[in-house]
């Protein structure tokens, strides 16, 4: 495992957001919700990421100095809150360039049985409306969740309506799993990038290096570490 030169420094200032009481679920086989405040958990990697591509769904331009990579889970509630927290730090840097968001899926079977399903559905937006159906879809499911596996199934096509999507097309392409393998590969991918509870996000810089962040940051503590990352 090795350790990057700039998650030193950069996990002092993350050690300090987990403080301000940073939370995410354990590993699935427990379903416990821990604090994590090891400063030396936050300055690694545990494994590989996956690169970048046009696979992904990203906001910002992918260039960026700031790329937050997030794995999440519709049903968690710390997700939920998360994703108010990366649409606000978007709407601050993402077009000035400074800051991308790259969306992976991590339902975590386990907890939320119903988030895979969810996944999917975001899926099928992207297919039927493209990047920004996506958005539009996945920022109403987590608006619409009570989390904790509280969403009903009977609202994914409900939601495809509200955002503008053929209803029929829509459940076609949901009821077919279609997208099964791709939410199991980010699923995957999230594990061997040192993923053990959600969400989980790795900021990397324009000179590639890599720092985890385990839990859902405040605002205030995520625009410090970007903050510190674009005057470095």
């Amino acid at each position: 495992m090795d350790t990057n030169k700039f998650a030193v420094p950069l996990a002092i200032v993350i050690a300090g957001g987990l403080i301000a009481g940073a939370l995410y679920f354990s590993n699935v086989k427990t379903g416990q919700v821990l604090k994590n405040t090891d400063p030396d958990s936050t300055g690694q990697v545990a494994g590989d990421i996956r690169k970048v591509s046009d696979i992904d769904h990203i906001q910002g331009d992918p260039k960026a100095d700031v790329v937050i990579v997030e794995y999440s889970d519709t049903e968690c509630p710390y997700c939920k809150t998360f994703h108010v927290t990366l649409n606000q730090i978007m709407k601050e840097y993402g077009g000035k360039g400074k800051v991308a968001w790259v969306y992976r899926h991590f339902p975590i079977d386990q907890l939320h049985p119903r988030a895979r399903k969810e996944a999917e559905a975001t899926e099928c937006a992207n297919e039927l409306g493209g990047p920004t159906k996506f958005w539009q879809y996945i920022n109403m499911v987590y608006d619409r969740t009570p989390s904790n596996n509280g969403l009903d199934p009977a609202e994914l096509p409900k939601i495809a309506t509200a955002v503008g999507l053929d209803a029929q097309a829509f459940n076609t392409c949901l009821s077919s799993g279609k997208y099964a393998t791709k939410v199991e590969a980010d699923y995957q991918d999230a594990i061997k990038s040192g993923g053990r509870g959600t969400p989980h996000s790795i900021i990397i810089t324009k000179d590639g290096e890599k720092t985890p962040l385990a839990g859902a940051y405040p605002y205030e503590q995520l625009k410090q570490i970007i903050e510190t990352i674009l005057t470095k």
